[in-house]
């Protein structure tokens, strides 16, 4: 989290992003010598995606996160110059390794590059050595956002990729890296022209490739990217469920069903982190509704959301709040007046009914969002901190939002049963 307290009542201090600059999507998510570590794309000069660098925050506790030094950096004459974009981190014969996208000029094309850390991940060295380059597949213009996994003692990577101009071309690219220093592409993993991947996922290209198992199904997590009327498009984020298998040594993956990973319309780009049984879950909440004058004058944009914690429920993945943000829960608040605390949750009881949550500006009520009665009734459980708004309701995909609050506005709950209301103020 940011120290102190920021000017702008919308920035939400309790998110760990930096006071300043641009942020997306969160990047070499892991744990390490007793602390979570997530990185992201950052522009600490400006609100805008320009030049960016490996921001980096740790935490102890999912809850408390510290703003550590920037991890990567675009360098001139390298073939990163325009931008270390997306990738993971593993851990590479006892190193701490960054897997990146590396782009070298103002049409995103990239290539992979490494870089390797101290043991404390304070320290990087940027490769100048691409292992993986640009695509041989005809149909493919872009391939980004590098994600590493292993499968029957072998270790792969997997990037998403299509055409920038040509739909139907989505698909994600596998490489064998048993040697990390060398890799070999195998193909697709995966092309849009499956029929449920087609359904579940329609895009020109998929980013952000996250593929992990839980049991005997593996989950694929693609976020969806377009170009609509010669503007970027991003369509959220996806999950398929299904069967991963490796012919000849060349993985493939059959989905059987997927679904959204979160319903707002400002939520992309998440990565996952195993550790200890858990998969935990961040994500990219852009800017939505904000006016771009307004963000100059913030000088901030983007966050990341709160940690979040994957299960399979019946055949779906789904996602809910980490355990430890109850360690934020300050005092219990009066739902029944407007809250003026600038971070709070509020847990609605199975049959507090139907519910609204709206900014008061004097006299004016903005609605935020309406929360109908769940049938059957289930509990919800709603995250304010600045313009952060997540909505989880219990086997339901979450909902990422952005309200922005000024100086003297206040929160405004309606709800069809109160008694079934618990709010507290969030503090970290």
């Amino acid at each position: 989290m940011s120290s102190g307290r920021h000017p702008d009542p919308a920035f939400p201090r309790l998110h760990g992003r930096p006071g300043r600059g641009w942020v997306n999507d969160p990047n070499g998510c892991s744990f390490v010598d007793g602390r979570y570590h997530v990185f992201f794309q950052y522009n600490p000069a400006a609100p805008y995606h320009h030049a960016i660098c490996w921001g980096h925050m740790s935490s102890a506790d999912l809850v408390r996160w510290r703003q550590e030094p920037i991890a990567l950096v675009p360098r001139p004459d390298e073939l990163d110059r325009f931008g270390c974009w997306s990738g993971c981190v593993v851990e590479d014969r006892g190193v701490p390794t960054a897997v990146y996208s590396a782009v070298a000029d103002e049409g995103a094309r990239s290539v992979v590059l490494l870089a390797r850390s101290d043991a404390e991940m304070q320290t990087w060295q940027q490769g100048r050595t691409p292992v993986a380059s640009v695509s041989h597949d005809p149909a493919v213009t872009h391939a980004r956002d590098p994600f590493v996994f292993e499968f029957d003692g072998h270790r792969y990577a997997i990037q998403g990729a299509g055409h920038a101009e040509r739909p139907g071309a989505a698909r994600i690219l596998v490489y064998d890296c048993d040697d990390l220093d060398a890799w070999t592409e195998l193909g697709p993993l995966l092309t849009i022209a499956d029929p449920i991947a087609a359904r579940v996922a329609p895009a020109q290209i998929w980013e952000c490739p996250n593929l992990l198992r839980f049991g005997d199904r593996w989950a694929l997590i693609i976020s969806l990217w377009s170009r609509v009327a010669g503007t970027d498009a991003l369509g959220g984020a996806r999950y398929l469920l299904g069967d991963l298998d490796a012919p000849g040594g060349q993985p493939r993956f059959r989905p059987a069903v997927g679904g959204s990973l979160d319903d707002g319309p400002c939520y992309y780009a998440p990565q996952v982190l195993r550790r200890g049984g858990r998969t935990l879950l961040w994500g990219w909440a852009r800017e939505h509704g904000r006016a771009q004058v307004d963000i100059d004058a913030a000088a901030w944009a983007g966050a990341l959301t709160f940690a979040r914690e994957l299960s399979l429920d019946g055949g779906r993945l789904v996602a809910s709040p980490a355990p430890e943000l109850a360690l934020l829960r300050g005092d219990v608040i009066d739902t029944h007046t407007p809250i003026t605390a600038s971070a709070f949750e509020i847990e609605l009881g199975p049959d507090a009914g139907t519910a609204s949550l709206r900014l008061l500006e004097g006299s004016v009520q903005h609605l935020v969002t309406e929360l109908p009665r769940s049938r059957p009734p289930r509990t919800v459980r709603i995250f304010v901190d600045g313009s952060m708004v997540e909505i989880f309701t219990r086997g339901r995909p979450p909902v990422t939002l952005r309200a922005y609050p000024r100086a003297k506005t206040a929160w405004v709950l309606g709800v069809q049963h109160p008694g079934h209301v618990t709010a507290w103020t969030l503090d970290g």
